[in-house]
């Protein structure tokens, strides 16, 4: 049995849950269904970022409902940009699976009975 390739992996999932998943909860958990690591981590770091950024700017203060939209927003931008790498991938993941499968062809089978 062959090993499947990063490309046929990411292009055998569903590129709509993938964008589904990192649009609601916001923190990339569509990487995790693609199995793409590195942008989850790079997600979940930025979104922590956010947060501590917006405590620490807070203070001991309680925030203004203008901060308040701040802060949903950049967690809104976040996942916006998610969504469309996550589909960007899995639209150029299907392209180089297509093509790989083209380049592959089935051994011809040897014996009396083809």
């Amino acid at each position: 049995m062959e090993k499947l390739s990063k490309e046929q992996v990411l292009a055998s999932s569903s590129g709509w849950v993938a964008s589904l998943l990192n649009f609601l909860p916001g923190v990339g958990t569509g990487y995790l269904y693609q199995r793409r690591w590195l942008p989850y981590f790079i997600t979940a770091g930025a979104v922590t970022a956010w947060f501590v950024v917006g405590v620490i700017l807070q203070g001991d203060k309680e925030p203004s409902q203008t901060e308040q939209l701040i802060g949903i927003a950049g967690l809104f931008l976040i996942s916006i940009i998610t969504v469309v790498e996550a589909n960007l991938a899995f639209k150029k993941a299907v392209k180089i699976a297509s093509i790989i499968k083209d380049e592959i062809k089935p051994p011809k089978k040897k014996g009396w009975f083809k």
